[in-house]
């Protein structure tokens, strides 16, 4: 048999992403260069002008003003390409920067939320001439010019079937079908999906959502060669057949890449497929696979200590507004106070901004917050938005009863309610609670078991693959949440 075709580039997310950073970066350093030389040019043309006004010739001017013009660049402004990275955090994920749309969006909001920092710093600078406003706004017009054209070009090869994945899924069941699923919910794909390979009879020639059952796993090896298969996913429960598993062994000795259908799941949706998970995941996942150091626990305390004190700062600022806000819509309490479970069920209590009506349950029984809660009020909608109602937890943040980042505390009656209808939830207390976390910014209220379930896959992809580097751009894209008033 002839040697199976692969592309020569077949890039997984976390390498797409380098290069979507690298690519940043370098546009950004040279948005800087750039801004420099028109910095200088301005500054020189302003000498000019001034010699000028003071009788020189102008082929005298410009000499004098060469020999005179000294920018006094600040140290910071070499950091500039750095800020920006930061700036763009949101669009990293690989779909959004496989999508024109959200891209765009992206550069559009990061020179406005750089605009508004430099006049945040403008403002309390004691010497104001130590911020070059030209060098300033040229660095941010030309940084989301040059980005927007490196993003085009990487969208375009992104998008490019030459350049894409080819896979096939081993597997027509319900896991095969919830990859197809997911699949065809995701524009640009992110992949080429071929097709199935299944040893059914009765799946063959049945398509779901038309991809094709192509054949058996006896002809997997053919199937490959044929359709130029890259990437192979497993996606049978239960036991694989000897001779189907010695199949998928010789397809990736012949170079393809072999992988599970969870793995799949979570580079498709960077969630955890709940319903498609095995008995011991958990031991697998939390015990074997995911020991976080100890220096990661230690930089983790620290961020949260030294957030928590920030936050505090910043709710001793806002409170006399909050609360007075608060008071002239619907009267007294300004807080409220509920018990969370934190790590290891350990029960604590929460304190917030009031953003519901007195008695919101009255019957005493606990209930999910909805979107377009009728029981909200219009300071509580401005509050939750902006999430200025979760100001009052930098306490429990402080004091160490939860984290800057984890998963949402949740109610102890909640919790022994999905507890028996969720498989895996109570995993969610193998970690601090979080005020702000993976699963919330990157969906929105639930309101049924249903959407419950997806909330914990978000959850559990935190829990086993949480980084410092994850928890900074979680609290950063929040940050972002909290600027354009989209928290929910």
């Amino acid at each position: 048999m002839a040697d199976i075709y692969r592309p020569s580039l077949r890039l997984r997310p976390s390498e797409q992403r380098f290069i979507l950073l690298l690519g940043d970066l370098i546009a950004s350093a040279g948005a800087m260069f750039l801004a420099l030389y028109i910095w200088y040019q301005f500054s020189l043309a302003r000498e000019v002008e001034r010699l000028i006004a003071r009788g020189y010739t102008e082929a005298r001017a410009d000499r004098i003003a060469v020999a005179i013009i000294d920018l006094k660049i600040p140290y910071w402004f070499y950091l500039l390409p750095l800020v920006w990275l930061l700036l763009m955090v949101d669009s990293y994920e690989i779909h959004t920067a496989s999508n024109w749309k959200k891209t765009l969006r992206a550069i559009a909001v990061a020179p406005i939320v750089g605009i508004l920092g430099y006049s945040l710093l403008f403002t309390i600078n004691q010497d104001p001439t130590s911020l070059p406003r030209i060098g300033i706004g040229a660095f941010l017009v030309l940084a989301s010019l040059l980005t927007l054209g490196w993003r085009g070009i990487y969208i375009r090869l992104y998008t490019s079937s030459g350049f894409m994945r080819r896979v096939l899924i081993v597997g027509a069941g319900k896991a095969g079908h919830s990859l197809a699923d997911i699949y065809r919910k995701i524009s640009p794909p992110p992949f080429l999906l071929i097709g199935f390979v299944d040893d059914d009879v009765r799946k063959q020639g049945k398509p779901h959502h038309g991809f094709a059952v192509l054949g058996t796993s006896k002809k997997l090896l053919d199937i490959v060669e044929d359709y130029h298969i890259s990437d192979i996913v497993v996606a049978i429960s239960g036991e694989i057949k000897g001779e189907t598993f010695q199949t998928i062994l010789d397809a990736q000795e012949k170079g393809i890449e072999i992988v599970r259908m969870p793995i799949m799941y979570e580079e498709m949706t960077q969630r955890v497929p709940v319903e498609h998970l095995e008995s011991d995941w958990v031991i697998r996942s939390f015990v074997d696979q995911v020991r976080v150091s100890g220096m990661y626990e230690l930089f983790k305390r620290l961020m949260d200590i030294l957030g928590g004190l920030i936050g505090l700062l910043i709710f001793l600022i806002v409170y006399p507004f909050s609360a007075l806000a608060i008071v002239i819509e619907s009267g007294f309490p300004i807080f409220y106070s509920q018990e969370r479970l934190g790590k290891g069920g350990r029960i604590f209590r929460i304190y917030k901004f009031r953003s519901m009506r007195q008695n919101a349950e009255e019957d005493g029984e606990a209930k999910l917050a909805t979107m377009n809660d009728p029981r909200v009020t219009r300071v509580g909608d401005f509050l939750r938005r902006t999430r200025l109602d979760e100001m009052p937890q930098f306490l429990s943040v402080f004091l160490g009863e939860m984290s800057l980042v984890g998963p949402r505390a949740e109610r102890p009656e909640l919790v022994a309610q999905f507890q028996k209808q969720i498989p895996f939830y109570r995993a969610r207390l193998l970690v601090k609670p979080g005020l702000t976390g993976w699963a919330q910014i990157n969906y929105g209220y639930v309101a049924s078991v249903k959407e419950t379930v997806v909330k914990l896959e978000y959850d559990l992809y935190y829990i086993k693959h949480r980084t410092l580097n994850m928890d900074f751009s979680i609290v950063l894209r929040t940050i972002g949440t909290v600027l354009r008033r989209t928290g929910r």
